[in-house]
């Protein structure tokens, strides 16, 4: 039986990783994993980032809404909504379900490889996350709201 580790610590000895059976015994080991969960974490990044996008076309049933808003000098000024509507038994929305599953057990082992507290491992999701994000985040779309005053 071994004992888990509760503080930060790098090695690369008897280091389980999610499984059991699992050891990193050696530096090439331990390289070979952080290459591996570098990789997770950036493909994880991009997984969000691709479901944003597969929603996005997916989007059924847009309808624009308009109201009026009073403007600072006593105008009136119309503020355009955009709704969109989803149908549950869709191809899109199974589709979503599904990568969305995949999400939830990608980050949970993410999670659990940082919980080893193997400096080198925990590195290695950092450092996937980050460079996920900079490959995948520029499609990510951002809404701006003009009317929004609350910063």
């Amino acid at each position: 039986m071994m004992m888990m580790m509760m503080t930060f610590y790098f090695g690369y000895n008897n280091v389980e990783l999610l499984f059991t059976g699992l050891l990193i015994n050696s530096p090439g080991e331990m390289v070979g994993a952080c290459i591996g969960v570098f990789l997770l974490a950036a493909l994880y990044e991009g997984l969000k980032i691709g479901r944003e996008v597969l929603l996005r076309r997916s989007q059924v049933n847009v309808r624009y809404n308009s109201m009026p808003l009073p403007g600072a000098d006593g105008t009136v000024l119309m503020e355009t909504h955009k709704t969109v509507g989803y149908r549950m038994l869709s191809p899109a929305h199974f589709l979503q379900t599904l990568l969305h599953i995949i999400q939830v057990v990608v980050s949970y082992f993410l999670m659990l490889v940082f919980m080893t507290y193997n400096g080198y491992l925990c590195i290695a999701v950092a450092a996937g996350a980050g460079m996920g994000y900079f490959l995948f985040s520029w499609r990510k779309a951002v809404v701006v709201d003009i009317t929004e005053h609350c910063h």
